[in-house]
Order: structure tokens, then C-alpha cells, then sequence
């Protein structure tokens, strides 16, 4: 194992439990290696720090895997795979098979992540250099969750380029078992959705929100909810369950709101009774102003980058112009339930972007309620980039 000496503020991050090593001069003066090999992160004395996965080529040059000399074998993967398994107690998964088995250095795994959908599973990898250790990892996934097929995605760096030339077909592939059904039906907290395992960036559900649906259903009955980057509709489905008078759901997508409407009918609700809008939402929010309708509840959950080239969506900026564009046609005393999987913002900056968006209006916003993603997504003390969603329920302030 070669043995690459780290710099003190890595000494002093790898000390403190955070998984990565960053790319600086000191990774450049490594000897030459192979992605996926292991090496011995060393401190300027030589002293032995941790085992770690190599990636040259990526800006996270290494990632860490243990605090001692390890191999990766069947029984070390195996190993955190049960360790997981047991902290999934804590998720109250009740009429849910939909949900993550695994996340990543949450789990002690850098790198890879596992989300469960009925009987198969999704093994997601954020690095290539975990594809020559693929071998003892799936065999040790069969051994530990017996699933019906298991299917493999590479998360790379440039998803959004691959996305924006629908690169569909590189993503995902199956790599033992059976093919999952498609769409493949699904269950959350008691809701079935559809999925598709086979291609795309998403497989049209974030179980990472599943809490936070719960939430929702708790705060609609009788309310008139509008609905912003739907997607595929759980949002918007989980609303209409809990009595919501009239639920409006907003994407550029029509392929994925013709799936929201099929979500709609297996849940036994009448799509015919909703409002289904294919269109830009801040044009649409525009349109909506000038024939002065209103809402008890405004949802908007956008992803982390926009693949229109019409629309450019950053949550930097972006969230406090969908405030400023949202309140106006919020009822006084209605709520703006808001959400962003953007990993570099912090819950206080995207309260910041909040604040400014209501200022710009001319209103106040007060938050009633806070959280991030389902106990399923565990995440490190150590690691604060894996606190990465933020969910604020704000109700809007008298005029």
C-alpha cells in the first residue's frame, strides 16, 4: 500500500472524522496510482493516518474508508452494510419500501449509496474508482438484503452537461438479478408512486422528502395548494391524500406531470379534480398574478440546476426571486413551504435568501417549522456537507 503524505489542515480534518482529502500540492506530490487502489494517508512523520480509496482524477483525490490497514474484502463490506441495516431502526419505515439503505459517508461509505424501491435496489456510485471493487461489494449487498435485482448508476461530476444531452442511457444498468417492472410501483408512508429504475439521473421519487411529505399532509386539508417543479407529483399527491381542496402542479416537464397524473389515479385520486400546468414557473407565476388567483399553500422544491436552457434555476438568487414572485399570490396567513438539496448552502443562508426574497415584496415571512432529509440519510457530526436539505415551513405576515 503506498503510502501519501497529507498536509496538517487534512492531518487535522481526517483527525476530526471528515471522509475526504481534497486535491492541493501536497496530493500532487504523490507517487502515481490507479483509481481504486488503496493507499495509507500518511502525516509528515510517516505516522499511519487512515486507509483510503484513491481517485487521481478526481477533485476528492481520496477518500477515507478506515483508521486502520484494512483490505476490501466480502466481510469488510458485509461488515458495513449490517451496520447500516441496524441504523435504519430509527427511520420508521411504516408502509414504506421506498427509502436508502446506505448514504454514503454517512455510513461510513464514501462514495456509494444504496436506495431501496420494493425489491430492488439502486447502488449509486459518486466515484468510477469504486468500480473495481464492485465485485465484493454487490456480492456482499446479495448477502445482506437478498433483493430481487440490483441495478448500478454512476453519479459522475458532470451531471449536468450529461443530462442537458439526455446522456439517459449511461447512467443505469442492472448488474445482478432480475429486471424491475417498468414503472415499477412503490410505496411511501402508505402512498404508491411510480419509478423507473432504468434510466435518467432520478427514478422520479427523492425518498429524501419522505418526512417532509408527512409534514405536509399534517397542514392542507381544505387548503388550496399550488405546487412549483412538481416533478412527478409526490408533493402534490401526498397534498391531495390529506383533503387539500385543489391541488396545482407546476413543471417545464410534460412527460413528468403525465406521470404525476398517473400518481394521482393509483392512489385512488381523480387527476380531472387537479390542476396540471406544463410551463417556466416564474412565467406561469406571472400569468397567475395578472388574473389575481390566489393559495393557502405554495410548495416550490426546485432542483439543484435547471436543464432548460429557457430557465436557469440556482438557489443562490434564484430563492429569494421565487419568493419574491410566490407571495403575491399567497393568502395573508397562508404558508410557503420551501426546500433546496443544494449541498454548499447552509440552512442560515437559505433563510438569508428567504428574508430577501420576502423583503423585496414587502412582507415578512415567519418560520414555523425546520428540518432536512428522512433518518434514512444519516450524516456524520464530522461532515457537515451531508446536512444538504433544508426545509422551512414560513407563513406569511398580515398586510
Amino acid at each position: 500500500m503506498k503510502k501519501c503524505q497529507v498536509g496538517p489542515e487534512t492531518v487535522r480534518m481526517i483527525e476530526l472524522g471528515h471522509p475526504w482529502v481534497i486535491a492541493d500540492r501536497y496530493t500532487k506530490q504523490w507517487p502515481s496510482g490507479d483509481s481504486g487502489e488503496l493507499i495509507a494517508l500518511v502525516d509528515d512523520k510517516k505516522n499511519f493516518l487512515a486507509t483510503a480509496l484513491y481517485d487521481p482524477s478526481d477533485r476528492i483525490v481520496a477518500r477515507v474508508l478506515d483508521r486502520n490497514k484494512i483490505q476490501l474484502t466480502d466481510a469488510w463490506f458485509e461488515k458495513k452494510l449490517l451496520q447500516a441495516k441496524q441504523l435504519r431502526q430509527h427511520a420508521q419505515l411504516f408502509e414504506t419500501d421506498a427509502f436508502r439503505w446506505l448514504n454514503g459517508e454517512g455510513d461510513e461509505l464514501p462514495g456509494v449509496t444504496i436506495d431501496c424501491y420494493g425489491d430492488y435496489l439502486m447502488l449509486q456510485l459518486y466515484t468510477s474508482a469504486w468500480d473495481v471493487h464492485l465485485g465484493p461489494l454487490t456480492t456482499a449487498i446479495k448477502k445482506v438484503f437478498h433483493p430481487g435485482g440490483i441495478y448500478r448508476k454512476l453519479r459522475p461530476q458532470e451531471t449536468r452537461a450529461l443530462e442537458a444531452k439526455k446522456r439517459t442511457k449511461e447512467y443505469s444498468r442492472l448488474i445482478s438479478g432480475n429486471l424491475a417492472p417498468v414503472p415499477l410501483q412503490v410505496l411511501e408512508n402508505g402512498l404508491s408512486y411510480f419509478v423507473d429504475l432504468r434510466e435518467g439521473l432520478n427514478t422520479g421519487l427523492f425518498p429524501d422528502q419522505r418526512r417532509n411529505r408527512q409534514e405536509l399532509m399534517t397542514r392542507v386539508n381544505g387548503k388550496r395548494v399550488l405546487n412549483l417543479f412538481a416533478f412527478t407529483g409526490a408533493f402534490s399527491v401526498a397534498a391531495a391524500v390529506a383533503g387539500a381542496q385543489k391541488v396545482t402542479s407546476i413543471d417545464v416537464s410534460a412527460k413528468y406531470l403525465d406521470i404525476a397524473r398517473e400518481n394521482f389515479s393509483i392512489n385512488r385520486i381523480n387527476p380531472k379534480r387537479h390542476e396540471f400546468i406544463v410551463g417556466d414557473v416564474f412565467v406561469e407565476l406571472a400569468k397567475m398574478q395578472a388574473k389575481q388567483r390566489s393559495f393557502d399553500v405554495i410548495l416550490f422544491d426546485p432542483p439543484s440546476f435547471s436543464t432548460t436552457s429557457k430557465s436557469r434555476f440556482s438557489t443562490h438568487g434564484g430563492t429569494s426571486k421565487l419568493v419574491e414572485a410566490t407571495l403575491p399570490l399567497l393568502e395573508s396567513g397562508g404558508l410557503l413551504i420551501s426546500s433546496s438539496n443544494h449541498q454548499k448552502v447552509s440552512m442560515e443562508d437559505y433563510v438569508k435568501e428567504l428574508r430577501r426574497g420576502a423583503l423585496r415584496f414587502g412582507n415578512d415571512l415567519k418560520i414555523l417549522f425546520t428540518s432536512g432529509q428522512s433518518e434514512d440519510f444519516p450524516c456524520s457530526v464530522s461532515f457537515p456537507e451531508g446536512r444538504y436539505l433544508k426545509f422551512v415551513i414560513s407563513v406569511k405576515a398580515d398586510s
